[in-house]
């Protein structure tokens, strides 16, 4: 029949309507594959969804629909679901003939308020989580309920899936494949399915019919709509369709599932057997998809309904095929809470029953004790990580230790979260940005190279290899024992190649029979040498490796599939130790620690780890660092490292001592400044910096005022307090002190003076204050100032405000002090220092955070005069102020900066990055203005009228946190996100920073502003 021909347009409805249910309302069409379905707005209600049938439709399949739905208003407590609503004649199912004498059937159900699951975004693991929940609401309201049309033959039914079988015709290469792996797959495993529980299920909770709250920010699913597809059949059949359609457009589409699988036993209980169907019941309901869209392509090329989905169908199905199946199934019994692998409980009885010593595995050594060892990325031991990839080194420190614990085999690491793993191999991109798979799932023997390896058990060669290739195994063994009702499986890793190899796949090993001896590197898979032993319960689908490390996201399954090899052994040295969590950390500070410390993000992070431009946590996760401009040449730079443990081993003493490192750290800064700022005193932070900058302003004009930047920050002592907008005009703040002159801040977005030539203007703010301090009677002592206002909002100086405003406080008797503690030393990349900028000299220049790289190191410059006026007889003393280890890295760091070309990378890396953030904010007029210099940037969210949105850009910093990227906020109105990372950020990091971003700008929250 004519597509066409049967269409019903939106005006047709609205008189449809009013004949049979004598309402008006307004109609717009919805997507529907049977029904032709509209949208009924009624002024003052929430309105109706009508449905028109094709001709000849089967009058007892609506009737099924009506009944059910009347079911289920009836029995489903709290439960949200469409209403019947009935015609002018009391029908619940209407009538009409079109224009072309065909009749057709007329329903009318209420709207239920909200938005389609499709157009929501993000859909985050709590909103899948309520799919889930809801779903199995009603399949618990529609528990008794049965019509005869629940029982009809029907193509989208899971449980009728291989008619699909008939139609891979329409399909070639991979994917082929695909279907016909994944149709053999349910039809082998056809009589255990069609054993499981059935009964009457919504049966298409796709991306079109499930309804969500209104709510931006944790939304949950309200309810699902159009019961059309409602079928008798396999309860797992529902959950696997819920699946099916809520986990396209994910990276790891398992782990996007889980929550869904999660909420459906919460408020449906899943059996254990009807777990082991749902990965191939997912595939077959995709499959139905894809081969309803090729055979309609052909049928009804005009109907994009029908086509809607099969893109991200073949994207989901194809990452689906490359899920392990066993796998899978592990992962849905964690989420619903049953024991993750079926033989975890066996096995353990089991291990409890048996006693083995580490003599049995390696009776060459004549030792049975371990000593610990901690490989954890929280570990002390484990050192740098130069060290740990130094492997001479390593295994250096390993005979050191085991010199100090002869009678002991050094090992462990079941469970540990490990930083060690840098190949790109042990990283994917999730769901949730970039992870890294931390957390090793073995025990961990470190003994000498040619070590004999022995069998704890009888057992059958299942993997016998050359696992070749960087932080792989090397040679490598499996075997496969039986015990009891059940089989495990034990894996010797970093072997000899020759030892691993020379057995064949199906040798019988017997127990005490040697399998292999350890390797060195690089033969081992570059390691020290050492022995990986795993017991695994299942191979899942490896045949010649198997992971030995897993992500911290899916531990609980791999803990499970992979018990702790000390259930054999029993040693008190390798059982695992108790950690303080994060919430037992909060706790303690919140009760012992200053009240007015505060913490980053929503949830905050435990950071145990620095490498570049990447914090770590305690678990190994990576996260990408915008902001801490703190460690200046890269978390933990393995040189500035270096440079201060070789001095602290030394001599750490005051300056009154002499000493090469102040002065080699003198002349490494002096090569930097203008011949004019030639004098250094070294001091332990920006707001020692600045406050020893005010005593030379005194020291030098007897004055006490100063002129200084609305919502500028100088430091937290006192004095730095005082002239401090941003902390006395802020929370708890008490206004500008009596000597203390504040100007406008000079922001030529959205300041008292915008656009292009306010410089001039701004600079007159600074020529009042010197006006209001002559009003009073008193001189000028100072102007200080950021070349990038940061705690402002990154907000750079006017063109041509900073050298007139110098111009005006040296015509007043006043020096003028650069305050270099966020923007120095590179880091705006056209220059050295931020005033070169502007093509002024202060008279003092305060330098902080950058020069230590982490480490209490700051230091202030000034001209010959300056310094000579400050000498007045009172001596200036600082007891760790140009201490030699402090020295030793600021030395390093100057030096790093310069043999690196790291103020060249600040350049180009921040043009190209400034440049991308532009692009950005044509797209998304969210982002009002990109700002600053090098790697010293901002973006300020604003709506069309210029308003600031504070909350958007706080949701999008913890946003992009969640994705592995920190971020901060900042500005008066906290509407600024800053972009200061260790100038060591890589281009390839920008671009990462900009696709989430983007990404995190199209959620509805970020597009509600207006």
């Amino acid at each position: 029949m004519d597509y066409n021909q049967i269409k019903i347009e939106p005006n047709q409805a609205e008189d449809i309507l009013f004949t049979l249910f004598n309402i008006k309302g307004k109609a717009s069409s919805l997507p529907g594959e049977v029904d032709f379905n509209f949208r009924i707005k009624v002024e003052n209600e929430e309105g109706y969804i009508l449905k028109i049938s094709r001709p000849n439709e089967n009058v007892n399949y609506l009737d099924f629909q009506q009944k059910l739905l009347q079911h289920v208003e009836t029995n489903g407590k709290n439960l949200i679901a469409p209403k019947v609503i009935k015609d002018k004649d009391h029908k619940s199912i209407s009538e009409i003939t079109d224009d072309y004498g065909n009749i057709r059937k007329v329903r009318l159900l209420t709207w239920v308020s909200g938005r389609v699951w499709s157009s929501v975004n993000p859909q985050l693991n709590d909103l899948r989580f309520s799919l889930g929940e809801q779903c199995g609401l009603l399949t618990k309201a529609l528990q008794g309920f049965d019509h005869k049309e629940a029982h009809r033959d029907f193509e989208w039914d899971v449980a009728q899936s291989l008619w699909t079988k008939a139609h891979i015709n329409l399909f070639e290469d991979e994917e082929l494949k695909i279907i016909t792996a994944f149709q053999n797959r349910f039809e082998h495993s056809k009589t255990a399915y069609d054993s499981l529980r059935t009964s009457v299920v919504h049966n298409d909770a796709n991306d079109n019919n499930v309804i969500v709250s209104s709510e931006l920010i944790n939304p949950k699913v309200k309810a699902a709509i159009d019961y059309g597809d409602a079928i008798h059949t396999q309860i797992i059949n529902d959950v696997a369709i819920a699946c099916a359609y809520a986990i396209m457009n994910h990276n790891d589409v398992l782990d996007a599932a889980l929550p869904i699988v999660k909420g459906y036993h919460s408020t449906y209980p899943l059996e254990e057997q009807e777990l082991e169907h749902l990965y191939d019941a997912i595939a077959m309901r995709l499959i139905i998809s894809v081969t309803k869209s090729a055979i309609n392509k052909i049928k009804e090329p005009d109907n994009r309904y029908l086509l809607i989905s099969e893109k991200p169908a073949w994207e989901v199905l194809k990452k689906w095929f490359k899920t392990s199946p066993d796998f899978a199934h592990y992962s849905f019994r964690a989420a619903c809470g049953f024991v993750t692998h079926p033989n975890q409980t066996k096995f353990e009885s089991w291990a409890k029953t048996q006693e083995f010593s580490l003599e049995n595995l390696f009776p060459t050594i004549n030792k049975t004790e371990a000593h610990h060892l901690d490989l954890s990325v929280s570990s002390t031991w484990i050192g740098h990580q130069k060290d740990f990839n130094d492997l001479d080194f390593f295994q250096f420190k390993i005979d050191k230790l085991q010199k100090e614990h002869p009678n002991k085999i050094i090992s462990g690491g079941y469970l540990e979260p490990r930083s060690i793993y840098t190949s790109d191999s042990y990283n994917k991109i999730g769901n949730y940005g970039r992870e890294n798979r931390t957390i090793h799932l073995g025990v961990d023997f470190w003994l000498p190279a040619h070590t004999p390896v022995h069998a704890l058990f009888d057992g059958e060669v299942v993997c016998a290899v050359n696992d070749a290739g960087n932080k792989e195994y090397g040679g490598l063994v499996i075997l496969k024992h039986k015990a009891e009702d059940f089989e495990f499986f034990t894996l010797y890793g970093h072997n000899t190649v020759e030892s691993a190899t020379k057995h064949s796949i199906g040798d019988c090993i017997k127990k005490g029979e040697k399998i292999a001896k350890l390797a060195n590197y690089p033969e081992n898979g570059n390691w020290a040498p050492h022995l990986h032993f795993q017991i695994m319960l299942s191979m899942l689908d490896y045949t010649t490796d198997f992971s030995g490390v897993t992500y911290y996201s899916q531990q609980q399954v791999w803990k499970s599939l992979c018990p702790d090899p000390n259930l054999l052994f029993k040693l008190d040295a390798l059982q695992s130790s108790n950690k303080t969590t994060n919430q037992e950390l909060i706790t303690y500070r919140k009760q012992h620690l200053g009240k007015s410390l505060s913490l980053q993000y929503k949830v905050p992070i435990k950071m145990v780890r620095g490498a570049g431009q990447y914090l770590v946590d305690q678990f190994g996760r990576q996260y990408l660092d915008t902001v801490n401009n703190v460690a200046h040449v890269g978390h933990e730079h393995p040189n500035v490292v270096e440079a201060g443990q070789q001095q602290m081993a030394l001599i750490n003493t005051n300056s009154r001592y002499l000493h090469d490192n102040i002065n080699e750290l003198a002349k490494e800064l002096i090569e930097t400044l203008p011949p004019e700022l030639n004098v250094l005193h070294f001091v332990n932070s920006g707001s020692e910096a600045n406050e020893l900058a005010i005593r030379m302003v005194k020291a030098n004009t007897g004055q006490r005022d100063i002129i200084a930047s609305e919502v500028g920050y100088h430091g937290n002592a006192n004095m730095c307090i005082d002239i401090s907008s941003y902390k006395f005009d802020g929370k708890g703040g008490k206004g500008a002190p009596e000597h203390t002159q504040i100007l406008s801040l000079p922001d030529a977005f959205r300041g008292k003076y915008r656009g292009e030539n306010t410089g001039t203007k701004y600079a007159e703010e600074v020529q009042k204050c010197i006006d209001n301090i002559h009003d009073k009677g008193r001189g000028v002592g100072a102007f200080i100032i950021e070349p990038i206002i940061s705690c402002g909002g990154q907000i750079e100086l006017p063109e041509g405000f900073l050298a007139k405003a110098y111009e005006y406080i040296r015509n007043a008797g006043g020096l003028c002090i650069s305050d270099e503690v966020q923007v120095g030393c590179g880091r705006v990349g056209k220059t050295f220092w931020g005033f070169q900028l502007h093509n002024v000299i202060p008279d003092i220049v305060t330098i902080g955070k950058p020069l230590g790289n982490g480490h209490p190191l700051a230091a202030v410059a000034c001209t010959q005069e300056v310094a000579d006026k400050f000498a007045n007889g009172m001596e200036y003393f600082n007891t760790f102020g140009g201490n030699p280890v402090s020295c030793a890295i600021g030395s390093e760091v100057l030096r790093t900066v310069k043999r690196e070309k790291l103020q060249q990378n600040a350049l180009d890396v921040g043009e190209f990055l400034k440049a991308e953030l532009t692009k950005l904010s044509k797209k998304f007029p969210i982002i009002g203005d990109v700002r600053g210099q090098g790697l010293f940037l901002g973006i300020e969210l604003v709506d069309k009228n210029m308003n600031p949105l504070a909350e958007q850009t706080d949701y999008l910093a913890n946003r992009m946190k969640d994705h592995g990227i920190l971020m901060s906020t900042d500005g008066p109105d906290y509407n600024v996100l800053k972009i200061k990372p260790p100038i060591v950020f890589t281009k390839g990091n920008a671009e990462e920073l900009i696709f989430y971003l983007k990404k995190i700008l199209t959620e509805d929250f970020m597009q509600s502003y207006n």
